[in-house]
């Protein structure tokens, strides 16, 4: 195992800044995601941690080696692409002893690291199949296996999920998680999946135009928004921002809830809403309205527990409320969030 660390990385595509001066260290064992929409850069700097693609600037720490210009096959790390990249016509075990068979290990060697990857990743009763008699999740797994048994320093994983259906895409992570947790591997991985990036990483970065909005926990990161890019991306449905005066003001869909469900006394800031329509998810209800009276009229989305009971009429205003602790504060101009402690004075200064 071995930390990562990128100090002032830049890849620049004829005129166009893919990754622009990020500076990022990634801990020994640590699961860090790469977070953000296509095109944000998040695969171009993977690339170049992997020896894929060389930097335009800056330099690439791989535990205690320069690994700026090394060889991919230089830099023990192991790569898990979209696709798998399986052998079709080798069984489970032919794919996972490949790396080491193309490497010169010994045979007497190959075979207890085989045995071992497999048992890590639950594979050892499906060995002698070959992958298209497997389900998506199980060649994950293959591929998984396969990079193990080279002892890797970091795994490098490229969107590994995204061809799967939601339903598996929920087990595989269940199982990526876990299997990174007993291995303990440094371990980088990239989305576009705000829910993988929520239930994966121990960090996650947040990515927009080749630069890095912020890093975090995943509760840091959805609670704390460092702007209002990160407010919006993160979060389904995406935070609601309302512009006040000389600020922004912005509040979870689910902390946005009838006045009727706080206690007497709660510090909350009253909000009026205008329901339009509402769409029921089972376990929650979408209301799609505005705000008005004490805030400027503005597209809301409130998101109430089924288990509420509250019956909108479409139409209708309604009392509703945010508990003053959940209001999140921005720049207007910069989209910067505000230090929570100037919250009384923002609060009298937007008349809210």
């Amino acid at each position: 195992m071995a930390s990562v660390e990128i100090k002032e990385i830049s890849k620049i595509f004829a005129d166009h800044n893919a990754v622009n001066d990020v500076n990022l260290t990634v801990n020994d064992g640590e699961f860090l995601v790469l977070l953000g929409p296509s095109g944000c850069g998040k695969s171009t700097l993977l690339r170049m941690i992997a020896g894929l693609e060389l930097p335009t600037y800056g330099d690439i720490f791989i535990g205690d080696r320069r690994a700026t210009r090394l060889q991919p096959k230089d830099r023990n790390i192991a790569m898990v692409f979209q696709n798998y990249a399986l052998y079709p016509h080798m069984t489970v075990y032919e794919n996972i002893a490949f790396p080491l068979r193309v490497r010169g290990v010994e045979k007497r060697t190959i075979d207890p690291k085989v045995q071992w990857a497999a048992e890590l990743v639950g594979l050892t009763r499906m060995l002698k199949r070959k992958p298209r008699q497997m389900s998506g999740g199980e060649r994950q797994r293959i591929a998984l296996a396969r990079s193990l048994v080279r002892d890797p320093d970091v795994f490098l994983l490229d969107e590994p999920l995204s061809n799967l259906d939601a339903k598996l895409r929920h087990s595989a992570r269940e199982e990526l998680r876990q299997f990174q947790d007993r291995v303990g591997v440094t371990s980088i991985y990239v989305t576009h999946d705000q829910v993988e990036a929520m239930g994966l990483g121990d960090r996650i970065v947040v990515m927009e135009a080749g630069k890095i909005r912020q890093i975090g926990t995943p509760e840091e990161i959805y609670q704390h928004p460092a702007d209002t890019f990160v407010a919006t991306f993160m979060g389904s449905p995406p935070m609601n921002l309302v512009e006040t005066e000389g600020m922004t003001l912005g509040f979870r869909p689910e902390n946005f809830l009838p006045a009727e469900n706080y206690a007497n006394g709660a510090d909350i800031t009253p909000i009026v809403f205008n329901t339009h329509r509402v769409e029921y998810l089972g376990g929650d209800r979408l209301l799609y309205g505005h705000v008005k009276g004490n805030l400027p009229e503005t597209p809301v989305i409130a998101r109430i527990p089924s288990s509420v009971s509250y019956t909108p009429n479409p139409g209708s205003e309604a009392k509703f409320a945010v508990a003053s602790a959940d209001l999140r504060w921005f720049d207007k101009a910069t989209g910067k969030a505000i230090e929570p402690n100037k919250q009384t004075e923002i609060r009298r200064v937007a008349h809210v």
